[in-house]
C-alpha cells in the first residue's frame, strides 16, 4: 500500500518549487492533493501534471495572507470530503536587504505570508484536521530560523516564528490527534534562492556551509514531509526536522 492511500492533503505554495515537488509527491503516494497558490495558472499546472500521472488532485486560488479565503477555501474542503488528513504550509516569499534600509512594506508583506499565512491555515483547518483523528502539520520553516547570514534578518525573523508556533501547536493540538513538525531546509534549488546560486562564488561559498557540498533540490524536501505525513512519523511532533545537507540534524 502506498504511504499516504486515501489521505486528504491541503499543499499551500504549491505552484512551484518545494510546494510543487511535495504536491506531486503526496499524489504519488495515494493522496488527493489540494493545490494552493494564489498564482492559480501555477496551481492549475501543478493539479493538472499529478491527473496526468494518474494521480488525483485539485486546484485552489488562494492567497493565504486573507483569511475570507482561506475561511473559504476550508469550507469547500469540508463539503468534498469532510476532513483534512495533511495540511502543509509552504507558501512564502523571502526579502533580501541590509536591516538599517529594510522599510516597514518589506517587513510586512515577508511577515504576512511567511507567519500570519501558516497562523490562519493551521487554524481555520482544526475542525477538519480534528475530524480526520490522525492528521499532520508540516509547516516550511528554514535553517535560518538557527543559523543567520546577513541581509536575510525579516526572513530569519518570520522562520524562526514559525519553528516556535511549531512547537507550541504541537503540545496544543496533540489532544485532538494531530502532530505538528517544522521541515528546515537548508540551500534548495528553487527560484527564491536561483538569482544568487547562478552567482559562482556566491554558489561556491554557500557550498562550503554544507558539508555534503551540494544544494538540496525540491525533491529532497519533498521527501522529508513525506515522512513526517507518514504513519511512519506517527510518534513524531514538535520537532524541528533540517534538511540541509548535513549542516545539522535534529529531531
Amino acid at each position: 500500500m502506498r504511504r499516504l492511500e486515501d489521505k486528504i492533503a491541503l499543499v499551500t505554495g504549491a505552484g512551484a518549487g518545494i510546494g510543487r515537488a511535495v504536491a506531486e509527491t503526496f499524489a504519488r503516494e495515494g493522496a488527493h492533493v489540494v493545490v494552493a497558490d494564489r498564482d492559480g495558472e501555477a496551481a492549475r499546472e501543478t493539479a493538472d501534471a499529478i491527473v496526468k500521472n494518474n494521480g488525483a488532485a485539485q486546484a485552489e486560488t488562494i492567497d493565504v495572507t486573507d483569511t475570507v479565503e482561506v475561511k473559504a477555501l476550508m469550507q469547500r474542503i469540508a463539503n468534498k470530503f469532510g476532513r483534512l488528513d495533511v495540511l502543509v504550509n509552504n507558501a512564502g516569499v523571502g526579502e533580501r536587504s541590509d536591516f538599517r534600509h529594510l522599510d516597514d512594506a518589506a517587513w510586512v508583506k515577508v511577515w504576512k505570508t511567511n507567519v500570519d499565512g501558516t497562523v490562519r491555515c493551521a487554524r481555520e483547518a482544526f475542525a477538519l484536521l480534528k475530524a480526520s483523528g490522525k492528521a499532520s502539520i508540516i509547516n516550511l520553516s528554514s535553517v535560518m530560523a538557527t543559523k543567520h547570514t546577513r541581509q536575510m534578518s525579516v526572513y530569519s525573523a518570520t522562520k524562526g516564528a514559525v519553528s516556535a508556533l511549531s512547537r507550541s501547536l504541537a503540545v496544543e493540538y496533540a489532544p485532538y490527534g494531530i502532530r505538528v513538525n517544522a521541515l528546515c531546509p537548508g540551500y534548495v534549488e528553487t527560484a527564491l534562492i536561483g538569482r544568487y546560486m547562478a552567482n559562482p562564488m556566491i554558489a561556491k561559498a554557500l557550498l562550503t556551509q554544507t558539508p555534503l557540498r551540494r544544494f538540496g533540490t525540491p525533491q529532497d524536501i519533498a521527501n522529508a514531509a513525506l515522512f513526517l505525513a507518514s504513519d511512519e512519523a506517527g510518534y513524531v511532533t514538535g520537532a524541528d526536522l533540517h534538511v540541509d545537507g548535513g549542516m545539522s540534524t535534529t529531531l
